[in-house]
């Protein structure tokens, strides 16, 4: 049966993309490039098949779309690149079956010319078409913020930029179907870097406030106040808060090696990211020893171990490393998480705990790392003998803050 889309990646990207498609009519295939692919609910699953969703393995049925969509996953590969294992997995499976008139868009997150230097040879060659003249080529950043409720794929603009200016009029048609504002970037490369540049925002501002946090707290400065105030400024401000690290499926890319140098403000900003688990454990650690506690033997309490509150995703937790760093200095770590049913560390199973207000009572120290919607702080921090709240979640006052 023909479908007018198929979604290429069922990862935190593409699943998101396939239920906006279903929820716009639009009559869709989803295509796993590889394991590990995003969850859904049962009921969720039952309405976007209800709604003309259709999960495929055969890459045949990828013959009869009108538009495909490559979402597959780039993780960071040992070379501090983007793994672009699973795009080209994806786009060789799509070009041995791609007919004339194809539109293929990439959602991938990638380094600027990737489309066009790497995408598009591997679809002209599997496929003997050209791009720009037989098939249309484009490039859109993924824009979600997964568990934002408020957010909606309508109300959220897309770029696109394609290949030529008809390949860029083809993908804005298909996504003005999912969103109310199309925005056209130049070509395929300005499109592509506008991902690079959304991505390496947050991480840069994040690295920010999370240094303003070890210096607030070696100042004596509340720093969550500092950022209540500044957070009124009308211009010039945008309020971000810190934590205990950063994690999720955006990578941070400084382009090291490539021509025109490195980003030096994003390599800095990764290494001032990745010491804040560090710094948690060195927190907890002063913490226990101000109460007449060590470390070793101290049974530590993990709230919220996903990498972003009210999501079952584990994907770069800062809190593996948390829990790694706590464990080598001879605490008893253990965990509750209403999301995460079982958690591994050093292959070793994660005692989970269950009754969370009597594991925080018991608890010598309770460190909050994820503020699920589901935990009622201000019964946790009147439960719990010591609170480390690493994301200025509870009552000012009631824990002692990053």
């Amino acid at each position: 049966m023909p479908a007018d889309l198929a979604v290429i990646g069922l990862g935190p990207s593409g699943l998101p993309l396939a239920q906006a498609a279903v929820a716009a009519g639009i009559s869709t295939l989803g295509y796993a490039t590889g394991p590990g692919g995003a969850s859904l609910s049962p009921a969720a699953l039952r309405r976007m098949l209800s709604g003309g969703f259709r999960p495929a393995t055969d890459p045949a049925d990828l013959s009869r779309v009108r538009t495909a969509v490559i979402c597959a996953p780039t993780p960071r590969g040992a070379d501090g690149c983007p793994d672009l294992g699973q795009v080209e997995a994806a786009a060789r499976t799509l070009a041995e079956r791609m007919r004339p008139h194809t539109t293929v868009i990439l959602e991938s997150p990638v380094q600027p010319g990737t489309t066009e230097e790497f995408l598009r040879p591997l679809l002209e060659d599997g496929s003997g078409l050209r791009a720009g003249r037989d098939f249309h080529l484009a490039y859109s950043p993924s824009r979600l913020d997964p568990g934002n409720r408020d957010l909606t794929p309508a109300g959220t603009p897309r770029v696109i930029g394609g290949l030529t200016p008809a390949c860029t009029e083809s993908a804005a048609a298909f996504y003005a179907r999912l969103t109310d504002k199309v925005v056209r970037a130049r070509g395929l490369r300005e499109a592509e870097t506008v991902q690079l540049l959304e991505t390496n925002y947050r991480h840069v501002n994040i690295a920010l406030v999370n240094e303003m946090a070890v210096l607030c707290h070696d100042l004596g400065v509340d720093l969550w106040d500092v950022i209540r105030c500044a957070e009124t400024k009308p211009f010039g401000f945008q309020a971000f808060r810190p934590g205990p690290g950063v994690g999720g499926h955006g990578v941070p890319q400084d382009l090291a090696g490539r021509a025109g140098g490195a980003l030096r403000m994003v390599e800095l900003a990764q290494q001032v990211n990745s010491r804040m688990p560090q710094y948690v454990v060195q927190r907890a650690a002063a913490l226990l020893n101000e109460h007449g506690k060590s470390a070793r033997g101290a049974r530590v309490l993990l709230l919220g171990v996903t990498y972003k509150a009210d999501l079952a995703d584990l994907q770069g937790t800062p809190a593996e490393e948390i829990a790694v760093r706590l464990m080598q200095l001879g605490a008893c770590v253990s965990y509750n998480d209403p999301h995460v049913g079982s958690w591994t560390v050093l292959d070793r199973p994660v005692p989970r705990a269950d009754s969370l207000y009597e594991a925080a009572a018991d608890a010598d120290l309770t460190i909050l790392l994820q503020p699920h919607r589901t935990y009622d702080l201000q019964g946790l921090s009147v439960k719990a003998q010591l609170l480390l709240d690493t994301r200025g979640a509870t009552p000012t006052g009631a824990a002692h803050r990053l």
